[in-house]
């Protein structure tokens, strides 16, 4: 077998564009110094990523980095769906980086560096074929995130979360390599799908169990899934609103595919299932009953996100049943929660942006009484904040939530696992409440209400001048792309389930 190792410079194209927007954005910012010009160069660099990612992936699926038969580097139709997205949320996130950027303290050329190396990591996550790429695809996801979080400057609240996520992120990577580690020590590989291979053909190799635990559930810290969610909310109420949103998006998006990936092509299904299912019921029901008593709106969607991800990891819970196992129905589970990990990400960001729309600029997310009558003065902005909402519950006209929902719901269906799609359906109830409650208060009566309890330190009436008489336009551009994708996925949703199938 040969050794050399071929390259395949068109296959390698999405991370090229990806991480030279890095670059040219550091060059912009010294070379020009003009923050208009920086952003500019960044949102070009992005939208060339999305463009590349998709003019590879359409060509069908490439190789590269290979020895025999193993390959580091697969872009496949998925991995561009995967590095598409990245885009998107970026350039999502850019725009409503706009009132943050625009004459305050938060240095430019950094900012926009950091979120093009992070979506250098979504891009190369989606493609990566064995567990060295993996992990370092996925922690060059994470770490421009720990300076992004704490860049409120002068803010308490921002220094903690963004220690409490470094911490606790170091702590993910250590437990996920530890568990790679013992993978490579029992097998022999670390290519995914050679380890798959490896595992069918000797499941009792010694070591295996533990390493198995190990990696999934130091994946598990990614995806904020219960027990491993306490970062998350304080993480995301103390970051900025923009970085918030990519947290609750781009970041979580990446703990699913690296999950996905390990779980799919490497892991043992016997020795996955059952723990991704315990995972999705703790994770779902958790997050639903702590929302419910949330006051907090960042809050209230941070602990919304986790129980989102129960939803993610649901189809891969019906892996537990040796009905779930069938190559069929294992195919259908991996792209329903591909596919439900995509319409959460794009509702999501659809919910932060109208959020930062509605909230003054370099304010953070506030209290659900400061969002009183709010879609009474800003009608669009509040309506589409509604319509995420309504989406995220999985209910009508939020029709991207709900086919994603019903995704799912089938994809537990056709493994046998009826127990865990009344689980789903239940958590899908519980839901209804805080997120309605939260777009009634939209449209409430904006005058305060004297019996509104407000816990120390927080004011004891919504702040009326909340809500600003108008949006940044590249604020109004981000909210307005965003809800319309929304809508479109949720018309025309075969349009991803097609290529998260792939």
């Amino acid at each position: 077998m040969s050794l050399v190792q071929s390259v395949d410079n068109v296959a390698l194209l999405p991370a090229y564009l990806a991480a030279g927007t890095a670059v040219l954005v550091l060059l912009a910012d010294l070379l020009v110094g003009r923050a208009g010009a920086t952003v500019a160069v960044a949102c070009a660099g992005v939208v060339a990523t999305g463009v590349g990612a998709v003019v590879v992936g359409v060509a069908g699926t490439r190789r590269t980095f290979c020895v025999g038969a193993d390959c580091s580097w697969v872009f496949d139709g998925r991995a561009a769906l995967i590095a598409g997205v990245f885009a998107l949320l970026t350039l999502g996130v850019l725009g409503l980086s706009a009132p943050l950027l625009r004459g305050g303290p938060t240095p430019v050329g950094e900012y926009c560096f950091l979120l093009a190396c992070a979506m250098t990591g979504g891009v190369v996550l989606g493609a990566a074929g064995d567990l060295i790429t993996l992990i370092v695809a996925l922690e060059t996801l994470t770490l421009p995130l720990y300076v992004l979080v704490g860049l409120r400057r002068g803010s308490l609240a921002s220094a903690e979360a963004a220690v409490t996520f470094f911490v606790v992120s170091v702590v993910a990577t250590t437990v996920t390599l530890l568990g790679a580690a013992l993978l490579y020590a029992a097998t022999g590989g670390l290519h995914l799908d050679r380890l798959g291979g490896l595992l069918a053909e000797a499941p009792d190799l010694p070591l295996i169990p533990a390493a198995v635990a190990l990696v999934v559930l130091g994946l598990a810290f990614k995806v904020a899934a219960v027990p491993f969610h306490a970062w998350a909310p304080a993480t995301y109420d103390g970051a900025p609103l923009p970085v918030a949103a990519y947290l609750s998006t781009a970041s979580k998006l990446g703990g699913v595919v690296a999950l996905l990936a390990v779980v799919q092509r490497a892991l043992p299904a016997e020795v996955t299932g059952p723990v991704l299912a315990l995972l999705a019921v703790l994770t779902m029901t958790v997050g639903n009953l702590v929302a419910l008593r949330q006051r907090r709106t960042v809050r209230l969607l941070a602990w919304s996100s986790v129980a989102q991800a129960g939803y993610i990891l649901a189809p891969l819970g019906v892996l537990a049943l040796t009905a779930g196992r069938a190559d069929e129905v294992r195919a259908g589970a991996y792209a329903a929660a591909v596919a439900y990990a995509v319409f959460f990400v794009v509702v999501e960001l659809a919910a932060f942006a109208a959020l930062v729309a509605l909230r003054p600029a370099g304010a953070d997310g506030g209290t659900v009484a400061d969002l009183r009558g709010a879609a009474r003065r800003r009608p669009w902005a509040g309506a589409a904040f509604a319509l995420a909402l309504v989406g995220l519950a999985g209910l009508p006209p939020g029709l991207a939530g709900l086919f994603a929902k019903v995704t799912v719901v089938r994809a537990v269906l056709d493994g046998g696992a009826g127990w865990l799609a009344l689980v789903v359906a239940l958590n899908a109830v519980i839901g209804l409440a805080y997120y309605l409650r939260l777009a009634a208060t939209l449209y409430a009566d904006p005058t305060p209400l004297p019996t509104d309890p407000a816990p120390a330190g927080e004011p004891t009436a919504p702040t009326l001048g909340a809500v600003p008489g108008r949006a940044a336009w590249p604020v109004t551009v981000a909210l307005a792309g965003a809800t319309a994708l929304a809508v479109v996925i949720g018309f025309a949703p075969q349009l991803v389930l097609d290529l998260a199938a792939r």
